[in-house]
Order: structure tokens, then C-alpha cells, then sequence
């Protein structure tokens, strides 16, 4: 298996068959792959919806969590599962377009020192208020990380999977992905990608809730970053 694409979901049963349909559209002509969705504790028809879906998509496999956990417990979840040597990982809102999957592997391909691609939303299609505070808390981020990224909260992310596996994990870490890339001497690369408006469903973020736990994972990733010696070469004598 070269590809698992990895997809957490939550309370999304009106997206997730468009969404599924478009990521095997994208991949239909490339690579052997598999499509991973994590159900997170839905309470509305999400788990339903996916089951429904596996005639149709035979590449689709579905996971669930027995309560609600969070984004980070399910592309992990989904990451241990999967089977492909590279990852891609989407939100699963219908917000990421799956069209731009190959875009971001040729890039992840072209050299083998990168370890991650991260989409970069040219176009934001969310309200005034969440593209200031993402403005606003990207460059914070950028400011006590430096690691380049403008658009950290982009989940359109293509990853090698030793990479990930290699990484620490803690609740909220998805937004540290770059940072924790970097730690261990992987080269990232930013990418644009489109960026469209939500149809169904609602958030499961706000501003403030956002705010509440940056301050404290900001903190516990630098201090990550400052006590590593970073990536290394061994070989038996």
C-alpha cells in the first residue's frame, strides 16, 4: 500500500459521502491507496452514512472511537491503522478540496529529505473574526516556533509515515505537526491549495475554546523543540 488518506470526523453525516466520493475521485487513476475515516464519537448519523459507503468505495475503511476524543486521538488513530508508506490527512467538513491530494505528493515525492507538505489556504473561505484570530495566532505561533508555517491550521497535510509515527503525541498536537516535523531534521514544504466554504454541519471550533489551550501547547512544544538533539544517522559497526 503506497497511500492511506486519513479523514477524522465528527457529527458530519451531511459531508462525509460527497466528501469520501471526491478523495476517491482524486485518487482514482494514482497511487495503490486506502481512505481511513475516524468517527470520534458521533451523535448524529455520521457512522451510518460511512457504512453505507463501502460497496460503493471499496478502498474505504471506517474506525470509531467509543466517545469523543478530538481531532489529534483520530488522525492518530487513523495513522497506526493505515497501511501506506505516505499519509495524507483532510478535515473532514468538506473545507479541504481533495482535488489537490496529488499536488501535495508530487511535492512529498520530489525530494526524499521532506517529510511533510502542508497545504496553505490562498483563499479562506471562513468568517472576518476566524481569519483574524488565524492570522493573528499563526503568527504567534510562527514568532515562538520559527518554523515557517503561515497556515498551521490548514488539515490538508501530506506526511511520510515514519515521520509521524516518530512524533509525540499529546491532545491538540495536529496543530504542531510542522514544528514536531522539523524537531527530528525533516525539510518541510508549503503548498496552496483551494480552500471552500462549509455546506452542512456546523464547527466543532471557536476562537475562544482555540485560545483556552494554545497558550499552555505552546509552551509544552517549544520546550519540546529546545530538548531534542534532532534527527541522526546510526550504523552498526
Amino acid at each position: 500500500m503506497e497511500l492511506s488518506v486519513v479523514v477524522p470526523v465528527k457529527d458530519e453525516a451531511a459531508n462525509v459521502g460527497p466528501l469520501a466520493r471526491e478523495i476517491a475521485a482524486a485518487l482514482v487513476t494514482g497511487k495503490s491507496h486506502e481512505i481511513i475515516f475516524v468517527d470520534d464519537g458521533s451523535s448524529d448519523g455520521t457512522p451510518e452514512a460511512l457504512l453505507g459507503l463501502k460497496q460503493e468505495i471499496p478502498t474505504l475503511r471506517v474506525l470509531r472511537h467509543s466517545r469523543n476524543l478530538g481531532q489529534s486521538r483520530g488522525i492518530w488513530t487513523g495513522v497506526k491503522a493505515a497501511r501506506g508508506t505516505i499519509i495524507v490527512t483532510l478535515d473532514g467538513d468538506g473545507q479541504n478540496d481533495p482535488a489537490d491530494i496529488p499536488k501535495l505528493l508530487r511535492v512529498l515525492e520530489a525530494e526524499p529529505g521532506v517529510g511533510l507538505v502542508s497545504g496553505v489556504r490562498t483563499k479562506r473561505k471562513d468568517t472576518a473574526s476566524r481569519r483574524l484570530a488565524s492570522r493573528f495566532g499563526n503568527a504567534f505561533r510562527n514568532w515562538m516556533l520559527k518554523d515557517g508555517a503561515t497556515d498551521t491550521g490548514c488539515g490538508l497535510k501530506a506526511i511520510r509515515r515514519e515521520a509521524f509515527l516518530a512524533l509525540p503525541y499529546f491532545d491538540h498536537f495536529h496543530r504542531f505537526l510542522i514544528a514536531l516535523v522539523q524537531r527530528d531534521g525533516w525539510q518541510t514544504r508549503f503548498v496552496p491549495v483551494n480552500h471552500r466554504p462549509r455546506t452542512a454541519g456546523r464547527s466543532k471550533y471557536t476562537n475562544l475554546g482555540r485560545l483556552l489551550v494554545s497558550g499552555s501547547d505552546l509552551l509544552g512544544v517549544r520546550w519540546l523543540l529546545k530538548r531534542h538533539g534532532g534527527r541522526v544517522e546510526t550504523k552498526e559497526l
